[in-house]
């Protein structure tokens, strides 16, 4: 057994300086404490891998998954990759510092009850989340553009070589299933996603049109069918507890600092806790 802990943090936007400061205040309770990062921890390749090499000195082990602010190709970056060879120089960059992907095998985290697959995945969205009296995904990116919601992937984040972001989505979809299948089937998961894995959580969005760039209704059951002992997330910048099928889901941001200024004072990093079981009806 592990006598550290298993830590979790994402949303770290480190481009705001509140924000920088947080990441540079996060470290390890013992030595032997891993950390996740689901994803955003900024926008700019160099933001991204100084943070990532900052954590991976201070940490076990570290573990990432992105979020699409990492896949934006932002106008001032001077790393111009775009789509899918953006994402995949990432992952040679956390290669490179030791840091754990979803294209790397995942780690087994020695908890009190056994091994436990922790399992980054990088799924993206589909548009399925659609807006309220939207039947279609063209009917509901018009209901959010006609309300003036309009996430900023539609201008930074590129599909390349997909013809969109949702034959994306498909494409990591089927290679997430192939890995997760070829697990042993006794291996409980935890399941690290940037986008949350179920549509439940975006109902308590201030903009419901948003939710379609919030996940996919492919991965509403990976809780269930993976054996997940606990499901990390962020992206919607509204860290709470919740709970699925008797799985617990945990969104870890920091989010922006507008946003965190206004909530209590809170540690950022949030240890995960496991379900006592893996995909049981309460």
């Amino acid at each position: 057994m592990t006598r550290g802990k298993l830590l979790a943090v994402s949303d770290l936007h480190v481009a705001y300086a509140e924000n920088r400061t947080i990441a540079d205040s996060l470290r390890p309770t013992t030595d032997e404490d891993w950390l996740i990062v689901a994803g955003d921890v900024g926008e700019k390749f160099d933001d991204v891998a100084g943070t990532l090499r900052l954590l991976a000195g201070r940490f076990a082990k570290v573990i990432w998954t992105p979020g699409n602010h990492e896949l934006w190709t932002h106008p001032q970056d001077p790393c111009p990759l775009r789509g899918e060879a953006r994402y995949l120089e990432l992952v040679e960059l956390c290669r490179g510092l030791g840091v754990a992907t979803p294209e790397d095998p995942y780690p087994l985290w020695q908890g009190a009850e056994g091994p436990v697959a922790v399992a980054p995945l990088f799924t993206l969205y589909d548009y399925s989340f659609r807006a309220p009296g939207a039947t279609t995904t063209e009917q509901s990116l018009r209901i959010a553009h006609d309300a003036g919601i309009v996430c900023s992937d539609e201008y930074f984040l590129h599909p390349d070589p997909y013809p969109g972001r949702a034959a994306w989505c498909r494409q990591r979809i089927e290679a997430s299933e192939r890995r997760l299948s070829a697990l042993d089937p006794s291996l409980r998961t935890v399941l690290v996603n940037h986008w949350p894995l179920v549509r439940q959580p975006t109902r308590v969005l201030r903009y419901p049109e948003f939710a379609q760039w919030c996940g996919t209704e492919l991965t509403a059951d990976w809780h269930i069918r993976f054996r997940a002992a606990s499901v990390v997330y962020g992206h919607l910048h509204i860290p709470r507890v919740t709970h699925y099928d008797g799985v617990r889901f945990e969104e870890v941001s920091v989010g922006y600092p507008r946003e965190w200024r206004a909530r209590p004072p809170r540690v950022p990093l949030r240890e995960v806790v496991f379900s006592p079981v893996a995909g049981g009806v309460r």
